[in-house]
């Protein structure tokens, strides 16, 4: 729902409000339409931002909405409550990612050992829970990623490419058992009756299970699940792509959340 400014390059007329800087210069943004109606959307729903993105990278991002009860990032690794993570839910998941295989130190070592600077040009682990790489997409070898993959799902992990990322990811780590967890925590405290639905939208092959999970979901006409022509019976696929795809998905969520408040 947020884009760079090259994601709507071909758009530069539709009015735009920034919604993230890096190093002060803008760097993310939102058509103005659709961060007037997500300020909205609040009232009827639970709304639980959900990101592959660090705690860091998360909180540069300034939403229309803030502040959240409950944030998910690191693809699930971290909950944020009131802005805080949830130390007990991360040393959870540290635990399981031990059980299930090889630890992030492992897989760094691995990687290391595969990739080169004539097509990585940035090498990141991400709140010491998983790692990826930025690459120049066309110089990635034949078949890197497929054979990354297959490694690492004999030891608990996953590969997948984003754009210009390519990440390395335990099967612990899900954004789909997050929000599961804060769906719970809402229902125990009252703030979410037990008939609500949940609604997601994603565009990343690591939005697939958070997506493929919910009551119903949406996911925008362009990104890793567009190439791989990804979908599902509860999905529904955007008219638009690029920023249009986002200020689209937030009118979707707006229509389908009010029955949850009855």
């Amino acid at each position: 729902m947020i884009y760079s400014r090259n994601a709507f390059s071909a758009t530069s007329e539709v009015p735009t409000v920034c919604v993230e800087h890096l190093e002060g210069a803008p760097l993310s943004f939102m058509t103005t339409a659709a961060a007037l109606r997500m300020q909205t959307l609040t009232e009827p729903a639970a709304v639980i931002p959900t990101t592959t993105r660090t705690i860091k990278q998360f909180n540069r991002i300034q939403l229309p909405g803030a502040p959240w009860r409950y944030a998910i990032t690191s693809n699930g690794g971290n909950i944020l409550v009131d802005g805080v993570p949830d130390l007990r839910w991360r040393i959870d998941i540290d635990a399981k990612v031990r059980a299930n295989g090889a630890t992030l130190s492992e897989i760094v070592t691995e990687l290391r050992a595969r990739i080169d600077d004539s097509w990585v040009t940035k090498f990141r682990v991400a709140d010491d829970l998983f790692c990826y790489l930025v690459v120049k997409p066309k110089a990635v070898p034949e078949g890197f990623l497929a054979e990354w993959d297959a490694w690492c799902r004999a030891r608990g992990w996953s590969a997948s490419q984003q754009g210009r990322k390519i990440y390395a990811m335990p099967t612990a780590v899900c954004k789909s058992i997050a929000v599961q967890e804060v769906r719970r925590r809402l229902m125990e405290s009252g703030e979410l009756s037990r008939e609500s639905k949940t609604l997601a939208a994603g565009d990343g092959a690591l939005d697939a299970d958070m997506l493929r999970a919910a009551d119903s979901a949406i996911r925008p006409r362009h990104g890793e699940l567009e190439q791989l022509n990804w979908t599902h019976p509860n999905l529904t696929i955007t008219r638009a792509s690029g920023i249009l795809a986002g200020e689209e998905i937030i009118n979707w969520f707006i229509k389908a959340a009010p029955p949850q408040s009855e």
